[in-house]
């Protein structure tokens, strides 16, 4: 039976904008092709892009960070609908994974369920944070999706993040998500190829860069990801890129300039530009190889002015 589409619910707190009557030619905005779906009883169409929710920041908390995030997938949705559609006919929102009684690990594999869910029907799912322990929810989701077509090939993980979340300790945080990568790529006999882009010195323990060294893992400092750099990191992505078959795209907002991204647990003093990261973006879009997308860290209660959003919703739109 074919899917019935829920009318777009532009008149609903979330999805709601500008409408330009009148107007002569395409006057759409995302609310007017948003369609909200339920998982469990509606399918995504193949190939389309499919917004998922992580809303849950238990595991900044438990990281002792500053609580909030689980509020940005609905404050990221809200900069998303009034934005044009241009070549976007169709956008789909399947809702959002919450935390219920701070059961994290729950959550995250609520979302890995969702996430590969949305593989499996060939769609383009970019998954609006949250924490970063969103990662190991989105990993997993990815992982269930190639293992149930036998797929052992070569995944690559680029975090654009001011840290390297390698932590060691247990029970998983927000600071954790790619060490438990790690630990699960070793006990299944798959390749570890991480890639963190953005890290600050000042912001990472010796000891974490200790731990990444010892897993090999691809990093570029802060320093080297300004704009006079932009030529040669997009270089050293295209080739990291060429060396595997498919790409997880992982942005933790916090490796944006404080000033540009004033919502999110950590601020950065020194940061990655914004023209920077979304000329990354863009290039690992149209590589072909981008299965799955998320965005972390936004947290609307340190973004009074709502610049963070704005910038969230920019990024998760190349994305789209």
């Amino acid at each position: 039976m074919a899917t019935q589409l829920k009318p777009a619910p532009g008149d609903t707190p979330v999805w709601r904008g500008r409408t330009d009557t009148g107007e002569r030619g395409d006057t759409r905005r995302l609310f007017n092709v948003v369609r909200e779906i339920d998982p469990r009883a509606d399918a995504t169409p193949a190939g389309a892009p499919v917004l998922l929710g992580f809303a849950c920041d238990t595991g900044v908390k438990r990281n002792q960070g500053r609580v909030g995030a689980a509020e940005g997938p609905q404050a990221i949705r809200r900069a998303l609908a009034n934005l044009p559609a241009h070549d976007i006919a169709w956008l789909f929102d399947a809702g959002d994974v919450s935390c219920d009684d701070d059961d994290l690990e729950a959550s995250q594999r609520k979302l890995a369920e969702a996430v590969r869910g949305q593989l499996d029907a060939g769609a383009q799912p970019v998954v609006l944070g949250g924490g970063h322990e969103i990662a190991w929810g989105t990993w997993q989701g990815l992982r269930a999706h190639l293992d149930a077509k036998g797929d052992r090939s070569r995944v690559l993980i680029l975090n654009l993040d001011a840290h390297f979340d390698l932590r060691t300790a247990r029970p998983g945080t927000s600071g954790t998500p790619f060490d438990q990568i790690a630990q699960a790529c070793e006990a299944a006999g798959l390749s570890f190829d991480y890639a963190c882009l953005g890290v600050s010195r000042l912001s990472n323990t010796a000891s974490l860069f200790e731990r990444a060294r010892e897993l090999k893992v691809t990093y570029v400092e802060d320093t080297d990801m300004q704009d006079r750099h932009l030529d040669a990191r997009l270089a050293q992505i295209d080739a990291l890129i060429a060396d595997v078959s498919h790409v997880y795209l992982t942005i933790d907002l916090d490796v944006l300039p404080a000033p540009v991204m004033p919502g999110v647990s950590a601020p950065a003093a020194y940061g990655v530009p914004m023209p920077v990261v979304e000329a990354i973006v863009t290039q690992v879009r149209q590589s072909g190889k981008l299965r799955v997308a998320d965005l972390a860290e936004y947290n609307p209660r340190f973004d009074p002015q709502g610049t963070g959003a704005r910038v969230a919703a920019r990024l998760a739109y190349r994305l789209l």
